[in-house]
Formats: structure tokens, sequence, C-alpha cells
């Protein structure tokens, strides 16, 4: 099992884009730049999480795309547009307080992320699964921590 998970973590890396080398700008800059976040970093905004995203860290954010966004329902994210406690929960659940780069999430079961709850990781096919969203990115390095591009939302239980 080891082995796939050092065969996945390579696969990882040698597919990343030129973008994904350690940076000078944090989380929040490294996504603003991307321009695949702003649904993302508009929602930190409003959750009042852009500025603590920004701190020291390390961080680990699993980052869903602006396509990931657009497939949560209208009335789902009305709501949590409506409720900025329950939004900040949602966001929160994407981040974890340490730095892991995906040759250390292959290795996991599981994260603890800043809103309390865990979250899942599983290799499949080649493929890393943060619960049941795939890692399409991995590795986006940020002066704070790291990015995993991921393909949905990850809404705690």
């Amino acid at each position: 099992m080891k082995f796939i998970a050092i065969l996945a973590a390579a696969a990882f890396l040698a597919a990343l884009p030129a973008s994904a080398v350690a940076q000078d700008r944090d989380i929040v800059q490294t996504a603003n730049a991307a321009g695949q976040f702003t649904t993302l970093t508009k929602l930190l905004k409003r959750a009042g999480l852009k500025k603590a995203l920004k701190q020291p860290g390390p961080y680990t954010v699993f980052a869903p795309t602006d396509a990931a966004f657009a497939k949560v329902p209208k009335k789902k994210l009305d709501a949590l547009l409506a409720d900025k406690a329950k939004l900040k929960a949602v966001l929160l659940y994407h981040v974890v307080a340490k730095k892991l780069p995906a040759a250390k999430v292959v290795e996991r079961k599981s994260a603890r992320t800043l809103n309390g709850k865990k979250v899942r990781f599983r290799v499949k096919h080649g493929n890393v699964y943060v619960n049941k969203a795939k890692v399409t990115t991995a590795d986006v390095m940020a002066s704070n921590g790291v990015i995993h591009v991921i393909n949905r939302v990850l809404l705690p239980r």
C-alpha cells in the first residue's frame, strides 16, 4: 500500500505545472493569482477568513475551483451566504493547520480541519480524493503552506 501511495505522489509531482513551485505569495495571493478561485476568495472575505489565511501558518487548503462552486445548488449556496457562521464552518472544513504536500497526504487516511472535523483521504486508480472530491492539481506552493485544487466543495456532515 505504501508503494502505491508513493507512486500516486510521484504521478502528482510529475504532472505539476510550473506555477506549483514555492512562491513568495501567501495562500490568498496565490489563489487570487491563479484566476480559478474567484468564488472561494470572495467567500473567504465574506466569512472574515481572508486575513487568517495570510498568517504564517503553515496551512493546507483543499481549494475548490469556480467550476466546483458552480456545482453547488443555488439554494444551498444562498443559504451559506445568508449564514456567516455556516459559511465559515464550510470554508474551515477545507483547511488543515499543517503543511501536507501530496507525498504526505497519500500516506494518511485523514486529517483534522480547522472546523474541527476530519476529511478522509484515499488513493484510487492513481488519483487522490479528499472525501469525494478529486485532487486535480496538487502541491501549489505558497509562502505559508500548500494548496491542493479539488473539483468539489467539501461539505461537513
